[in-house]
């Protein structure tokens, strides 16, 4: 599949090379010099934006900001050259799936970035998925789109959200631990604490409060057969 990436970065050798390092991946680069420029193609909504954090005019925190507003469940990869454990956990609580800390090696950003992809576009199932849309009543979730409905509502979620309803809804009645939900969801070379998986069901069971999703204490969650 080609994935349609948007990579603002404003050191233009440096855009240049990370962009070179992608195509050849055989993805659809698009690249922005500046956070303005990337502002007018929010509304594109590629599979995957990379964003420096540090941009002469509008921010990287800006942009994902309006990026989630607009939708919530495309991934996000922020890259810096500032204090690498601040960014990272501000990036994380603001809606980002990775970051790396500059300086790094192009073909990091290019595992990174397939891993990324690879986990939320063409994550396989621990059981068998059915073919079509999954119903976890009163919630409809379309795979395809990577949307979840209640009737004909659309319920905002992003990236991780999503993925962990879609995990859990499609092995129904299986435990998992806090540390496989993290090897899962954010990737094995995750690097933080498993608590986030907490932060996580916490917003989850904000926006779908009658999802049927039980907590084994000191262990982790599964969801509930309906």
């Amino acid at each position: 599949m080609s994935y349609r990436i948007h990579l603002v970065e404003d050191e233009s050798n440096l855009n240049q090379v990370l962009t070179t390092y992608l195509r050849k991946e055989g993805w659809d680069v698009r690249s922005f010099p500046n956070g303005e420029s990337a502002r007018a193609a929010i509304g594109d909504r590629p599979h995957l934006w990379i964003l420096d954090i540090m941009l002469p005019d509008v921010d990287g925190f800006q942009l994902i900001r309006e990026i989630k507003l607009d939708s919530p469940a495309i991934p996000v990869i922020f890259i810096s050259a500032r204090d690498a454990d601040l960014d990272r956990v501000i990036g994380l609580e603001m809606g980002s799936d990775d970051y790396l800390a500059k300086p790094f090696l192009p073909r990091e950003l290019v595992i990174r970035t397939r891993k990324l992809l690879e986990r939320i576009y063409a994550l396989p199932p621990v059981g068998t998925p059915p073919a079509a849309g999954i119903s976890v009543p009163p919630y409809r979730i379309d795979e395809t789109r990577r949307l979840v409905y209640r009737n004909d509502d659309e319920i905002e979620l992003t990236s991780k959200e999503f993925d962990f309803v879609l995990f859990l809804a499609q092995n129904r009645g299986q435990a998992f631990s806090r540390e496989q939900m993290l090897n899962r969801i954010w990737g094995e070379d995750y690097f933080g604490t498993d608590r986030v998986v907490d932060d996580l069901v916490r917003r989850i069971r904000k926006k779908l409060p009658e999802l049927r999703l039980e907590t084994i204490y000191g262990y982790g969650y599964r969801m509930v057969q309906a």
